[in-house]
């Protein structure tokens, strides 16, 4: 797609707002959640529609984030065309205008408040105050919490905890409705890899952040630590899942634990050669492949972990 030949609010500026690569990280919780769901379920119990939703209000939350997040950057002025290191804006590169973002912003946040309202059916009313804090959260992170570093422990509670028990929660039929600390667990530890996203973000935009007042992690911690987190927390989102696998294996002594562990590894390598490579980057535009390369390697850690779960059931 030619970035340079784009016609104000038409569909391909919308598409490129959307960044369709993040829905990575919208869709490994809710499929986490789901194989956790149909291996304590099993087939006959699993309900197919609360998870369709919940991928849908997933996807369409996350485009409402990626909406909210041009527009109010582009507000403070943090989306500066000469110095932006990330991928380009589309208010700031001028593709859609501020007014029709807006109504992009509304439109987004309705459909997914839409989307996710018959989970109430499934889940109860708690999935009403769910939808509302994913939706006010959306707003706060963009607007305030960014600026106080707080964004890792969100990413933690709404692309960790918040989905993968909640998809859980609402697939499975009333009388088995019960978060399980394997389930907890795998859900912490989901959040932990997805917390790599941001990172890196955080690691490539460190000194335009610092000079914007946003203190976030990275720039409180320094871009040494910086480096051994992005690879730590990866490990320990490994290293969860592993210790579940290992107490499934001392419950029943299932042979097919190893394999699951075995299917862990194709993202150890991964997420290890790409903090060698941001290591070695460092600085500038070039840490955007690392951005890609992490967003790959989280699809190889969801896809890797649900598979091993299911050979659980």
């Amino acid at each position: 797609m030619n970035e340079n030949d784009i016609q104000t609010n038409s569909p391909k500026s919308w598409l490129l707002a959307a960044r369709p690569k993040t829905l990575t990280g919208a869709a490994v919780p809710v499929m986490i959640g789901s194989a956790l769901a149909l291996k304590d379920a099993g087939i006959a119990a699993f309900q197919l529609i609360p998870a369709i939703l919940s991928f849908l209000f997933a996807f369409i939350m996350q485009i409402d984030a990626n909406f909210v997040n041009d527009y109010f950057d582009y507000k403070h002025g943090n989306d500066d065309r000469a110095t932006r290191l990330g991928p380009k804006r589309a208010c700031a590169e001028g593709w859609i205008t501020p007014h029709a973002m807006r109504k992009g912003i509304a439109a987004t946040s309705l459909l997914a408040c839409v989307t996710g309202l018959p989970l109430v059916v499934y889940g109860g009313p708690q999935m009403l105050l769910v939808g509302i804090a994913c939706v006010l959260f959306c707003f706060l992170y963009t607007t305030i919490l960014s600026y106080w570093g707080l964004g890792d422990v969100l990413v933690l509670l709404f692309f960790g905890i918040i989905p993968v028990c909640c998809t859980y929660y609402v697939i499975l039929p009333e009388n088995l409705q019960n978060i399980t600390i394997e389930v907890f667990l795998a859900s912490v530890a989901c959040g932990f890899v997805i917390d790599t996203l941001l990172l890196v973000n955080n690691y490539r935009d460190r000194n335009n952040d610092k000079r914007d007042h946003k203190i976030t992690l990275v720039v409180r911690i320094g871009y040494r630590n910086a480096e051994r987190l992005y690879l730590w927390v990866g490990f320990i989102g490994v290293l969860i899942m592993a210790g579940i696998y290992l107490h499934e294996f001392n419950l029943q002594g299932r042979s097919s634990t190893f394999a699951a562990m075995a299917l862990l590894l194709p993202y150890l390598f991964r997420h290890q050669s790409t903090q060698r490579q941001m290591c070695r980057i460092r600085e500038g535009r070039e840490l955007n492949q690392i951005l890609g390369q992490t967003a790959r390697n989280m699809l190889v850690y969801g896809v890797g972990t649900a598979l091993g779960i299911l050979l659980l059931s």
